[in-house]
C-alpha cells in the first residue's frame, strides 16, 4: 500500500480513499447504490449481432461520461454455423464472470489493505448443445458447470481472498441465478 499527497491511499491501483468516501456516501444515502446498466443489441445476420454499451444510471443520475460507446460483437464459430466475428455469448459470460471476480477481489483486497502484485484466471464452462438444439429436456441449455482457477500473487490467505471474490455481483448472478423478464413485440 502506498500513500500519496493529500492523504490519498492507493492499493492495487485502487484509490482506497475514494472507495471509502463512496462507501460512506452510500451509507448516508442508500439510493445512491441503485444502478441500471444497459446494452442495446442489433442482429446483423446468422449468429452475428452487435451490442452497444454507453450510458447507465447510477448515483441518482444518468451517466453520459463515455464519449464513445463500447461495441461488442457476438457470433458463433464456423462449427456452430456462423462466421466467427466475435466471441459467442456463452464465452462473454465467462469474460464477464472473470472480469467481475477479478475486480471484486482487487477492490475488496485493497479495502482491507491487502496488496496483490499479480492475478490471472482460467475459466472453463461445460455446455451440452443437446439442450439448445431441443434434443433433450434432460440437458441444461446453459452451462452445467463453470470452473474458475485464479492465481494470485499475494501474501494473503486463500480464505481471505475467497471472501473478497465472493462480493462479485456476476458470480452471485451466475451461481444463484437471477430472474429475467422478457418482453417481445413484433413490428
Amino acid at each position: 500500500m502506498e500513500q500519496h499527497a493529500m492523504k490519498t491511499i492507493v492499493c492495487n491501483g485502487v484509490n482506497v480513499t475514494a472507495l471509502n468516501s463512496t462507501i460512506d456516501a452510500v451509507k448516508q444515502d442508500p439510493s445512491l447504490a441503485n444502478f441500471i446498466f444497459k446494452a442495446e443489441n442489433q442482429w446483423l445476420g446468422g449468429g452475428h449481432n452487435r451490442s452497444k454499451i454507453q450510458d447507465f444510471y447510477g448515483c441518482g443520475q444518468t451517466d453520459n461520461s463515455r464519449a464513445l460507446p463500447f461495441i461488442l460483437d457476438a457470433d458463433e464459430p464456423p462449427v456452430l454455423l456462423s462466421t466467427d466475428k466475435g466471441a459467442n455469448p456463452v464465452e462473454y459470460i465467462l469474460h464477464g464472470l472473470a472480469g467481475c471476480m477479478t475486480t471484486s477481489m482487487v477492490y475488496h483486497a485493497a479495502a482491507r489493505g491487502i496488496a496483490i502484485s499479480g492475478l490471472s484466471s482460467l475459466l472453463e464452462g461445460d455446455l451440452d448443445l443437446r439442450g439448445f438444439l431441443g434434443l433433450s429436456t434432460e440437458v441444461n441449455k446453459g452451462y452445467s458447470e463453470i470452473r474458475v482457477k485464479m492465481r494470485v500473487k499475494t501474501s494473503a490467505a486463500v480464505e481471505t481472498l475467497r471472501e473478497c471474490v465472493n462480493f462479485s455481483p456476476v458470480y452471485e448472478m451466475i451461481s444463484r441465478s437471477v430472474p429475467v423478464v422478457v418482453d417481445i413485440e413484433t413490428y
